[in-house]
């Protein structure tokens, strides 16, 4: 590989490298649509645009960069973490905008599974004599994007299990007390992780023991919070719970059983609460893949499923966690203290679902242990 090779090579991987940083402002309040960031260099190797996912979907990364580049655009190189657009839909395509603002050299991280794209922005940028290079941290950007390539591939969203507890698995006392096992910081990361999922989902024993609010309450950031799952097969939800008192300003979503009196709804829907039916499974729980289907069917990409121990068994059960997040304190509860997951029928060590540690953050005197499903 000649010097010059090397050079461009470690150019394209320091755009893109930025390009991906941008690509992750957008998680979380971009659904359906995917997170995508876009640099534009000019001709003089200076970055004349930038660009990511406004909240909604659109406009879309390339459009935004474009904008910002102007006519220093003609003869730029731009790099763009996922495949461009090649399809009409409330915007023309991507491709079609870099075609037309004579950009020279589109670097792209990854094609995109979309069946309305899937190959066709790459040919429409060839098409038109534009250089194409493929593949460029191309594990980075299928990490950002792991929840639109799954939804795209395989039509669920990325389930990312979240917990906190003690060293010894615990999530409360024998009697219940589970406020406060994690300290300040570890709490704050708590809630920029439910920034960046399209929706929190809680079982009715989470609802029920805590009265959560499921949103985001970091400066600056209170509009940012993603939608709001419980999955209630009995629909024993209160109507005083702050989740449904607030529906009207954060989204929630009930899933309840296809046997649930659905007049028993009407209460809840002046609320603004929106419903959800899905065939009960094992143990009067809604089976794990429908209940991902239907919020797939939605729109969603991303979810963040933090408990209880019950919920979260039916996903480990059903092998439908991709990802963990887990808090943990330096403390002990104890084997009476109510544990992280309940029962899921494992009799054999082959039946166990294992992981693999990616990542070790510490926040203050606790820590975060980021895990990835093991292949």
């Amino acid at each position: 590989m000649n010097s010059l090779k090397k050079s461009t090579e470690a150019v394209d991987r320091r755009h893109m490298m930025v390009a991906l940083t941008l690509a992750r402002r957008s998680l979380g309040n971009v659904w359906p649509n995917p997170a995508v960031g876009c640099v534009i260099v000019g001709a003089d190797h200076s970055v004349v645009g930038r660009g990511w996912t406004k909240p909604g979907g659109r406009p879309h990364a390339e459009t935004e960069a474009l904008k910002q580049a102007g006519s220093w655009a003609k003869g730029s190189t731009a790099y763009v973490t996922l495949e461009p657009c090649s399809h009409y839909g409330e915007t023309p395509p991507c491709a079609e905008a870099l075609i037309a603002a004579d950009v020279a050299r589109v670097v792209i991280a990854i094609d995109d599974p979309d069946a309305r794209v899937s190959g066709r922005g790459i040919a429409m940028l060839k098409d038109a004599g534009i250089d194409v290079e493929i593949g460029v941290c191309a594990a980075a950007a299928k990490k950002i994007n792991a929840g639109f390539l799954l939804h795209r591939r395989e039509g669920r969203p990325l389930v990312t299990l979240k917990t906190a507890s003690t060293l010894d698995a615990r999530i409360a006392t024998h009697g219940g007390q589970s406020q406060w096992i994690t300290g300040e910081e570890a709490r704050r990361r708590g809630h920029l992780l439910r920034k960046t999922h399209d929706a929190i989902v809680v079982g009715i024993g989470t609802a029920l023991a805590d009265d959560p609010e499921l949103t985001c309450r970091l400066p600056g950031m209170e509009g940012d919070s993603p939608v709001r799952v419980v999955v209630d097969t009995h629909l024993r939800l209160p109507l005083k719970s702050k989740v449904v008192q607030s529906a009207k300003k954060v989204p929630t979503w009930v899933v309840v059983s296809t046997e649930t009196n659905i007049e028993r709804q009407d209460n809840y829907a002046q609320f603004g609460v929106e419903f959800i039916r899905v065939a009960p499974g094992l143990g009067n729980h809604p089976e794990a893949l429908s209940v991902l289907k239907a919020l797939a069917a939605r729109g969603l990409t991303r979810l963040l499923v933090e408990g209880g121990g019950a919920l979260s068994a039916v996903f480990l059960r059903a092998r439908l966690v991709d990802r963990l997040a887990w808090f943990r304190a330096p403390s002990v509860i104890g084997g009476d203290g109510m544990p992280v997951f309940g029962p899921y029928g494992v009799n054999q060590l082959s039946d166990m679902r294992r992981f693999v540690l990616e990542s070790i953050e510490p926040l203050g005197k606790d820590m975060l242990e980021t895990y990835r499903v093991a292949d």
